[in-house]
């Protein structure tokens, strides 16, 4: 480390865990490089060109909720806060095309969303009350209990209808995982955190402007004023550390890292926060390090994949902003309107979709093309549309899962590691990528610290 300099950090990843990071060290005086091997920000949080009308349109939509309290933080400290949109209701539709309007009341929780609850027309009575022993059997379990879920909702009284009509509606698309491959542990933080501790909670706020407008500008000239250096299209091809004892040597500095660019450059850092997928993770470190137990858990997380449905239509299908789908193909519909004359966009959300993948991407249009027609028959005309999965969206919040996510803090003494993958007490959220990456970048100042005290 220079004498009278500030320690440098090289962030690999300029993804949501790798800004939150990136941003977390700037205000905290470390100079900080941001490497990403695209050409814009943001991650799996991105957009591309429609190649017709020009549009940004986002790959999959991506929301927040309430009680997404770090996220929150960090769009109000880059100041893209106001670029998000809160949903003061939510809207329920089923395939005989009935709709439920779910709003909270100005109660405490968790009394505010009970006429919520009582209204939803794809309920029965019966099935309300069973749904209401089960969330409150729910949020009475310990919070670190990982059973399957689906053995654990048929040992309290829910039914298969209950199941789809409730449970899977709220967690797949929360979890991105379908109700009968998930444990217990993150369906109980979804309601007990979402729903029913805290009235603002179950907020949903959607981005007023395509994701790469929300990571734009605002964002880089935050990360400019701080001296933040960016560098896109700068792909990383190997991490040369070693692992290192903590606390450090209290004689002499710790070794630096070095990072080994795509283009055959050089970069030599004091501290290293690797903020990449778990699929990457094995890729990037020498094979002995990756093989350590506390890396070697990423190569066994399995991938749980999104696709996104775009249409282009020439009228509106709806007035609605948004519509959760009940007993459909399509998880979320989300209406941006007329986006140039004569054109108005939807996209449809299938979460935890690898029963799609045998499918191809015409059958799937032609499936959720279908389903649309038949929920708003209003004699729309198709223009065009464009089917878009990821195949490793998030990772799946299988039973015990949490054994195969590290703590941001690793063997390597000047290196911390972040994602939504890694040990955030939260499920793959754009909100658990945020609180890995303030956590690592705790993990960096704690050992910098050290160091000086040294």
């Amino acid at each position: 480390m220079g004498v009278g300099l500030n320690p440098s950090v090289i962030v690999v990843g300029g993804g949501l865990a790798g800004i939150a990071a990136t941003v977390s060290l700037a205000q905290r005086g470390f100079r900080v490089t941001l490497l990403e091997s695209r050409t814009r920000l943001g991650g799996r949080a991105s957009s591309f060109s429609d190649p017709v009308s020009g549009q940004l349109v986002d790959a999959c939509q991506h929301v927040t909720m309430g009680c997404c309290t770090n996220f929150a933080k960090l769009c109000e400290t880059v100041g893209i806060g106001h670029l998000l949109e809160p949903q003061r209701a939510l809207y329920f539709l089923t395939p005989d095309r009935r709709v439920s309007r779910f709003a909270a009341d100005p109660w405490p929780a968790p009394f505010h969303l009970g006429r919520a609850l009582a209204s939803a027309h794809y309920l029965t009575a019966v099935e309300k009350l069973r749904v209401g022993y089960g969330l409150l059997a729910l949020v009475r379990e310990r919070p670190d209990a990982d059973p399957p879920l689906g053995d654990w909702l048929r040992a309290h009284r829910q039914t298969p209808r209950t199941i789809a009509r409730f449970w899977a509606v709220v967690l797949t698309s929360a979890l991105n995982e379908t109700v009968d491959r998930v444990g217990l542990k993150y369906a109980r933080k979804v309601f007990a955190d979402g729903f029913l501790g805290d009235r603002d909670g179950w907020q949903v706020s959607v981005p007023r402007v395509p994701l790469g407008r929300l990571y734009g500008a605002e964002l880089r000239g935050w990360l400019a004023r701080h001296g933040v250096d960016v560098r896109e299209n700068a792909g990383v091809r190997r991490v040369d550390c070693n692992p290192s004892p903590l606390p450090p040597p209290r004689s002499g500095e710790g070794e630096q890292i070095q990072i080994f660019l795509r283009d055959g450059s050089t970069l030599a850092v004091d501290y290293c926060v690797l903020a990449v997928p778990f699929d990457r993770v094995a890729d990037l470190l020498p094979p002995e390090l990756a093989a350590m137990p506390y890396f070697a858990g990423a190569a066994k997380l399995e991938p749980s994949p999104i696709t996104s449905v775009h249409l282009w239509y020439d009228r509106s299908l709806t007035r609605l902003p948004h519509v959760v789908l009940v007993d459909c193909l399509g998880h979320w519909l989300f209406n941006r309107g007329e986006v140039a004359p004569g054109e108005h966009y939807v996209q449809v959300v299938v979460s935890a979709s690898r029963e799609l993948r045998p499918l191809g991407r015409d059958e799937v249009q032609r499936r959720v093309a279908e389903e649309l027609g038949r929920l708003f028959p209003v004699n729309a005309t198709l223009l065009r549309a464009k089917v878009v999965t990821d195949p490793v969206a998030t990772f799946c919040v299988v039973p015990g899962v949490d054994a195969l996510r590290p703590p941001q803090v690793s063997p390597v003494r000047n290196m911390a590691v972040a994602g939504d993958w890694t040990d955030t007490g939260w499920p793959a959220t754009m909100e658990g990528a945020v609180r890995s990456g303030f956590l690592a970048a705790n993990a960096i100042l704690t050992v910098s610290r050290r160091h000086e005290l040294g």
